[in-house]
């Protein structure tokens, strides 16, 4: 029953040649996915040519093929294998937004002739494959996967690999539980990594790895997986089971047990009413899509009641009682044009894939981060390569691997810099980050243009042309060179007698500044504005950051084993100029208000997270002043909702849908509080 958007109505086939063109899309997409777990097409691009198939039968029911996979478990294309399951193991059909599911509740009402009375569980649809495992007498005796739904392929090989599947239970039970493998984004780049140390390929994405490694008997290494279970029928005539139950009743038996469920991932399982509060519960999901530690492309509804779930009946493909809400695509397939190459302030090369326009999770999306030269060759990047490209929430997009039975013939490496991009001088390629062998001297006018910005020095006017100016001169060589400059040096840069009078006001405030400020000017790998400040605040002064070394820099919130090592060196390597800054009178030291902050104020021991446009008191505040005011009251800023997060900070909604962070800080019972009763909170901060 899946209901079909506008724009595929918009795109629909026009004739049977366009039609059989995409079955054999479906057919060649589903039987890569299935073989070696590598598929030339995306979800996304899936999910819409198989509306389209989809909607071509509906209307000419007479010209559909007899064997069309629509109407096939895995499109007919899963390697069936010789294991008879016990009971069916099915797909899930799809809806693709509110008024599907609620198409689908009609039918189900339709199906049991009045409404359900045993409400609906609502779960996140793990995006890996499906298996069945086997339990006699608490022993996992047997794995096997969906195959055609009749029968399955035995994949017991992969036992002892799986976190969340033990080899033994906490019960002696008899039991077939059902539910999906996956790789978690941890475990997935652990086995990119141990494949390419294998000289193997890299999977394109966790799911298609997931599918992949399932089936691999023969490799000389073995990968983690996790599984979820998302269901349990009864095995060889015994009664584990709850009689006559709910679905969270059976999830909860299993669980017991000492299998991990849905219910145990951080989406949770939801029993609701109705579909009302269901959609509420999928938004919700929705919302924390991004933070989960496995990826899900969708949201489960299912009848709860198992008598209901009964009397709704099953069809030839799916269970009546079960719907997945399919959520927008976080991964597209699209072609790197081509790698640009920049050069940061503290002279790291970074490397940025030009891509082909894709639409992802709701923005167009043309540039993504390939992070390091290591990086572009272990994923065997080519220029022209059909690439997946994942992006997810507020996270900058990445590309995760190509399809190399895409690859355009004669497409070449992506070529590696020989030289600074910058500067055309040499590159240091001892650690995987290359850097200028210059370093901060090699990006000097944007990291002077960074010291002088309004969050830092805030010298005003201070822009890149007179920076530019003052480092061609010779009279900015780092930063401390700001606090020496004359009158006639700042003139002869601006050309203006009284914008140098105003730019020589400025820096002489700048020596006032907060040791926070000053120590961010200095633009130290891994500390921006938030991360100077709890420096600053913990240490106190200048000198106490001087000598510290990486386990006292570690006590620092936020600061763990690798980045710590790199703040010491990198303070250590700036002795001569914080040398030149403490001899041009600069303030080495961090107010005594902001330290008395840290165990008085009234966000102590809180994180707080700022969401839209403040108004009220802090109408003028943007989210750096925001960052600054938590920070000063003794709070920490953070940047998304999750289960450290004590205040979110938002205006109330004027359309009545929540945004993602007020709705995820509903589902977890985070605090909100208006920009009005935030300003009187932290009144006594406020600048």
């Amino acid at each position: 029953m899946t209901t079909l958007t506008a724009d595929v109505a918009l795109s629909s086939l026009s004739s049977r040649a366009e039609y059989e063109a995409a079955l054999d899309r479906l057919r060649e997409a589903s039987l890569a996915y299935y073989g070696d777990g590598d598929s030339p097409i995306d979800d996304a691009t899936y999910d819409r040519l198989r509306q389209q198939v989809l909607a071509w039968e509906k209307e000419r029911p007479a010209e559909a093929v007899p064997d069309s996979p629509t109407g096939l478990v895995a499109d007919g294309a899963a390697p069936a294998g010789d294991v008879p399951h016990t009971t069916r193991l099915l797909s899930l059909d799809n809806v693709f937004d509110a008024e599907g599911l609620l198409s689908w509740g009609a039918s189900v009402q339709r199906r049991l002739g009045r409404a359900p009375e045993g409400g609906y569980t609502v779960e996140p649809k793990i995006d890996g494959a499906a298996i069945a495992a086997r339990y006699r007498d608490g022993h996992l005796v047997q794995v096997i996967t969906r195959g055609d739904g009749t029968h399955g392929e035995d994949v017991s090989h992969i036992v002892g690999q799986v976190d969340g599947l033990p080899e033994q239970l906490a019960v002696p039970a008899t039991v077939e539980v059902r539910g999906e493998v996956a790789f978690t984004q941890e475990q997935f780049e652990t086995a990119n990594e141990v494949r390419t140390a294998h000289g193997a390929q890299v999977f394109a994405n966790p799911r298609n790895g997931a599918a992949g490694t399932l089936r691999a008997k023969d490799r000389p290494y073995r990968l983690r997986l996790t599984f979820w279970a998302y269901g349990a029928v009864e095995l060889d005539g015994e009664s584990f089971l709850p009689a006559g139950g709910t679905h969270a009743q059976v999830l909860a038996a299993v669980a017991a047990a000492g299998i991990q469920t849905t219910a145990a991932s951080p989406a949770g399982l939801h029993v609701v009413s109705d579909l009302v509060e269901a959609q509420a519960r999928i938004d919700a999901i929705a919302a924390m899509r991004a933070e989960l530690p496995v990826g899900i492309d969708g949201v489960v509804v299912k009848l709860n009641d198992t008598a209901e779930q009964q009397s709704a009946g099953t069809g030839t493909r799916f269970p009546h009682w079960a719907i997945a809400v399919k959520l927008p695509a976080v991964e597209r397939q699209t072609v790197l044009e081509d790698v640009v190459w920049e050069v940061g302030r503290t002279g790291v090369l970074a490397p940025t894939a030009i891509l082909a326009a894709v639409e992802i999770d709701g923005s167009t999306v043309t540039r993504a981060t390939l992070h390091n030269p290591a990086d572009i060759r272990r994923r065997d990047l080519h220029l022209g390569d059909t690439v997946t490209v994942y992006k997810a929430g507020d996270i900058i997009p990445r590309v995760q691997a190509a399809v190399p039975s895409l690859r355009p013939a004669g497409a070449r490496e992506v070529p590696l810099p020989e030289a600074c991009p910058n500067c055309g001088g040499e590159i240091n390629k001892s650690q995987e980050r290359w850097r200028c062998a210059k370093g901060t001297a090699c990006a000097l006018p944007a990291l002077i243009e960074y010291a002088a910005g309004r969050e830092m020095l805030d010298i005003d006017g201070l822009g890149k042309t007179y920076v530019a100016a003052l480092v061609e001169s010779g009279d900015v060589t780092d930063v401390a060179d700001l606090f020496t400059l004359t009158t006639e040096q700042l003139m002869a840069a601006s050309g203006s007698a009284k914008r140098a009078a105003k730019l020589a006001d400025q820096v002489t405030a700048a020596k006032s500044h907060p040791l926070s400020r000053i120590f961010c000017a200095l633009g130290v790998l891994g500390t921006g504005r938030s991360m100077s400040r709890r420096i600053a605040r913990h240490f106190g002064t200048m000198d106490a950051i001087r000598q510290a070394d990486a386990a006292a820099m570690q006590e620092v919130e936020g600061i763990g084993p690798e980045k710590a090592p790199v703040i010491v060196e990198q303070v250590a390597a700036l002795a001569p100029v914080i040398d030149k800054l403490i001899g041009a009178g600069v303030n080495m030291s961090e107010p005594e208000e902001s330290l008395a902050a840290q165990s008085a104020g009234p966000l102590t021991g809180k994180v707080v997270v700022v969401t839209g446009k403040m108004s009220g008191p802090l109408e003028a505040y943007g989210r750096s002043e925001m960052n600054a005011l938590i920070e000063k009251a003794g709070g920490r800023a953070g940047s998304s909702v999750n289960s450290k997060t004590s205040i979110l900070v938002a205006a109330p909604s004027t359309n009545g849908k929540l945004s993602s962070k007020a709705a995820k800080a509903a589902e977890l019972g985070v605090e909100v509080l208006t920009p009005e009763a935030f300003a009187e909170l932290t009144d006594a901060y406020l600048t």
